[in-house]
């Protein structure tokens, strides 16, 4: 069953006037209509108490109580702010602190929506990795590089490309102990779903961060489902990309504690080489 802010969403063009503004009230805020009364909801949202009790029992709810009840059970499985749109009046503070409320609410429901089973296999992926190549478009190609810059460190061969004939190059010419790791909000793009396939005739292993049962994640070996929570093909892809660093970052910590103690050294050393171009921290430039 989906918690009840998604349902107030999902029915909000379908209540009556009324209602509607009792649920945009709840949208837009649904922290703090957790501590309303049913008085003070009636009169933010400019209706009557009545119309509060006739909205709760349209949602299958007993009373405001109960209503309060289920939005603070919302609010703690993560779902909290997903819907909060941007409004064209919103000042700096509202849309501030919609989009962190946006982030941090798509990276809960991210996290309770992986299964460790899958990170797991996918680790022993990259574990097992002669090579690895993050592929990525559009604004997946920023998040592909910054996987380079953080999986090089693991002794491996790693390069990331967001040119389509240079994917589809290095698919034709992959080998069994290759991994392509393609990295795709919507899973949807052709070009990635065909780069997918080729790499995998030619013996390849590929590791998907898509959308669940996308194209790209029944074409992959394994895929590691990211959820949703925002139209790419209208918005311009921001929580999207948050997700998609952060599954790298368990993916790279992953590796780390699978490689045990003695790999330290190595990353120690990588970490001390870039001692030398800071400034000490109580320095200032001459």
């Amino acid at each position: 069953m989906h918690n009840l802010l998604e349902q107030i969403q999902n029915r909000l063009e379908a209540l009556n006037k009324a209602e509607r503004k009792v649920a945009e009230v709840i949208l837009r805020d649904p922290q703090q209509a957790t501590r309303y009364s049913i008085a003070a909801l009636a009169q933010a949202a400019k209706v009557s108490e009545p119309t509060v009790n006739r909205f709760c029992r349209s949602f299958g709810v007993n009373g405001y109580p109960e209503l309060k009840m289920q939005l603070a059970q919302s609010l703690a499985s993560g779902a909290a702010y997903v819907s909060r749109a941007v409004e064209a009046e919103d000042g700096p503070e509202a849309y501030t602190r919609k989009i962190f409320g946006s982030a941090i609410a798509s990276l809960d429901s991210a996290c309770q929506s992986l299964d460790p089973q899958q990170i797991s296999r996918a680790v022993d992926l990259m574990i097992q990795a002669r090579q690895i190549h993050f592929f990525g478009l559009g604004a997946s190609a920023s998040v592909a590089l910054d996987a380079q810059h953080k999986f090089f460190r693991f002794n491996l061969a790693v390069t990331a490309h967001s040119d389509v004939l240079m994917q589809r190059m290095l698919a034709s010419v992959a080998h069994t102990g290759d991994l392509f790791v393609i990295i795709s909000y919507t899973g949807r793009t052709r070009e990635l779903v065909e780069v997918a396939r080729i790499a995998r005739q030619n013996g390849a292993s590929v590791l998907g961060l898509t959308a669940a049962g996308s194209p790209l994640a029944k074409a992959s070996t394994i895929s590691l489902d990211i959820p949703l929570p925002e139209d790419t093909d209208i918005y311009m892809p921001m929580t999207s990309r948050i997700i998609q660093l952060t599954v790298l970052d368990v993916l790279a910590t992953g590796m780390t504690l699978r490689r045990g103690v003695d790999f330290q050294p190595h990353l120690r050393k990588i970490k001390e080489s870039l001692n030398a171009s800071r400034y000490p921290s109580d320095e200032e430039p001459s």
